[in-house]
């Protein structure tokens, strides 16, 4: 017969043997993005969030990676990939990879690294509580597009019309698009939407550069990954543009403005701290970006030979000279 120090004997041990288990457990965390490798800043930010949080790989956590290369059709069923991997957390890049997911899972904790607007989005109840599977880092796309409209006036106030490139298979952008139509409507610009869902679209794209508006990329990870193309596709025909993210700039392209795309994916990698400590997706609130940066790269801006205007030029936060 058992006695109660027996049984508390019993209980420690177990409780030891379950504690042990749990630390040389590898968690399991998915990566869904329309990238085409592993070694970009918004891997390496997240890889280095995660290390400062002192997870090692192939130590005490494996990282899956889906990559979809440009192509948002391969979304579902990478996702799908990942959930039959029984991941414990899945980590989104991007507006296009947050719907598949959701469609894959209702359990799996879902971490978006970027989203536009997820409770316009209907990707949760609230910011500060948003329920279900899902939370993560906002990009606030619909006021940056507002932003962006009205630096592109401010750069080229004679200018009557705007081009946005998108991808249509982006809801966020679809929504963005929506709230630049609405806003262009008001400043009386003519605006004109070229969808593109392939990068090999962008090669073909139809005579509607031809006007030489100035053109406003909007945020997709998709158009992220696939930067220097894009950049010298456009820069190539002499088009002004200005771009969601600092990175187009460094690259080549005339301008940017918005946030510091890999800083959200630093930042993702402590939800998926919190979530594999225990910490219920629906009660982390969504976070926003707190850093932005505007730059102009004037190389290209001579390239292309255009001037801006000297208060313009003042007002960006770096100079690529």
């Amino acid at each position: 017969m058992l006695t109660r120090r027996d049984l508390l004997g019993c209980c420690t041990v177990l409780t030891a043997e379950r504690a042990q288990a749990q630390q040389g457990r590898i968690a399991r965390v998915g990566f869904l993005s329309a990238g085409s490798d592993e070694k970009t800043p918004l891997v390496g930010a997240f890889r280095n969030g995660m290390s400062d949080l002192g997870y090692v790989e192939g130590t005490n956590v494996a990282l899956e990676f889906r990559l979809a290369g440009g192509d948002a059709a391969r979304f579902p069923g990478f996702a799908s990939e990942l959930v039959a991997m029984q991941v414990d957390v899945l980590v989104v890049d991007g507006g296009s990879a947050v719907p598949a997911a959701m469609a894959a899972t209702k359990s799996i904790p879902i971490v978006m690294a970027t989203a536009g607007d997820p409770v316009a989005l209907g990707y949760a109840r609230s910011l500060a509580r948003p329920g279900g599977n899902v939370t993560g880092l906002s990009l606030i796309s619909n006021d940056l597009n507002i932003k962006r409209l009205d630096l592109l006036r401010s750069a080229f106030p004679a200018s009557a019309s705007v081009t946005v490139v998108l991808n249509p298979a982006n809801a966020t952008a679809l929504e963005g698009a929506r709230v630049i139509e609405e806003a262009s409507g008001k400043l009386k610009l003519r605006l004109t939407r070229l969808p593109i869902s392939r990068l090999d679209q962008i090669m073909g794209a139809p005579g509607v550069f031809e006007a030489a508006s100035p053109v406003l990329v909007a945020p997709d990870a998709m158009f992220w990954n696939s930067r220097a193309e894009i950049i010298n596709w456009l820069n190539r025909r002499g088009l002004a543009t200005l771009y969601p993210e600092r990175e187009y700039a460094d690259d080549g392209g005339l301008m940017a403005y918005g946030p510091n795309v890999p800083d959200n994916f630093r930042r993702a990698a402590t939800y998926v701290d919190r979530i594999l400590k225990g910490a219920k997706p629906g009660d982390l609130p969504i976070e926003q970006p707190v850093r932005f940066d505007f730059v102009i790269n004037l190389k290209t801006a001579h390239n292309l030979d255009i001037a801006f205007p000297g208060a313009f030029l003042s007002s960006a936060g770096e100079v690529i000279e």
